[in-house]
């Protein structure tokens, strides 16, 4: 399961949740847009940039790194990709500011030296997942970040306590029913092998309420699932996974990311998706 691609999705839907992170976010946060940005000459492409809206009293770009992989290139490359990036674009922005969020502290690369100055600048904020402590004692954000580390038994119960918490807190930054898409979109990607019914039972939520579930209705991405059902089929492993092709595209993640992620190959995702 590729979890840097659950974070990009999550923040596609739900740019405010990236603000949790930033201890000073801007007075626009709501209104940033997560985008993906090509630089050419050479070309990188940069899958985490927040962008200001155009009347932000201050023009600030977010850089965001979710790496849940070791990669001893990994600073090497967000910095060069982000500081290429606004020497392609001088006349956009006035600051920036560089979120990095790692799984746990071993995935840091074995030489930092050469980047310190930036990796312990203000501007730079490095985040360890597994070091946040308690979710229970967290933002509802960042509890929500934490599930995707979450074993499969611990997902269940940390998300049915989080459900639960939201309905009775007063929630600013995140509307209550952008948190519960939120977990659903993670359970589908945690839980791929389960049928809806299953999904909803182990949540206690239903999915027709959820946006990530109207979206892929709207497309007709679930009518080989409804036929399936009324018929009364029992489907193995096997299919349970190419019936989630489609929702898992509908989210965004290219047939690549769906191949790895469910053990498919690329003709199969292919195929499920027409």
């Amino acid at each position: 399961m590729r979890r840097d691609a659950i974070f990009y999705t999550i923040f596609k839907r739900v740019p405010g949740l990236f603000f949790e992170l930033v201890e000073q976010p801007p007075a626009e946060a709501a209104s940033y847009r997560f985008e993906s940005v090509e630089v050419k000459e050479p070309t990188f492409r940069i899958d985490g940039v927040f962008l200001p809206p155009p009347d932000a009293t201050s023009q600030t770009i977010f850089f965001a790194e979710v790496q849940f992989q070791k990669d001893e290139l990994l600073y090497h490359r967000f910095f060069s990709e982000s500081m290429l990036y606004m020497y392609r674009n001088p006349s956009l922005y006035d600051d920036w500011y560089g979120v990095i969020i790692l799984q746990s502290r071993s995935l840091e690369p074995e030489k930092t030296t050469i980047h310190r100055s930036l990796l312990n600048s203000s501007q730079v904020k490095r985040i360890y997942l597994d070091e946040l402590g308690s979710p229970d004692e967290q933002k509802v954000g960042i509890s929500l970040m934490q599930l995707t580390i979450a074993s499969e038994t611990q997902m269940v119960q940390e998300a049915k306590r989080l459900i639960e918490r939201v309905q009775q807190e007063q929630i600013t930054v995140l509307a209550k029913e952008e948190i519960i898409d939120v977990i659903t979109t993670i359970a589908v990607y945690k839980f791929a092998n389960l049928s809806r019914e299953e999904v909803e039972a182990m949540l206690g939520v239903k999915l027709e309420e959820t946006r990530v579930y109207q979206e892929a209705k709207q497309e007709g991405l679930q009518q080989g699932v409804e036929i399936g059902r009324e018929q009364g089929v029992k489907i193995g492993r096997e299919q349970a996974k190419l019936e989630v092709v489609p929702q898992f595209l509908a989210l965004g993640m290219s047939m690549e990311e769906v191949a790895q992620s469910l053990n498919l190959t690329i003709e199969q995702v292919r195929l499920a998706a027409e």
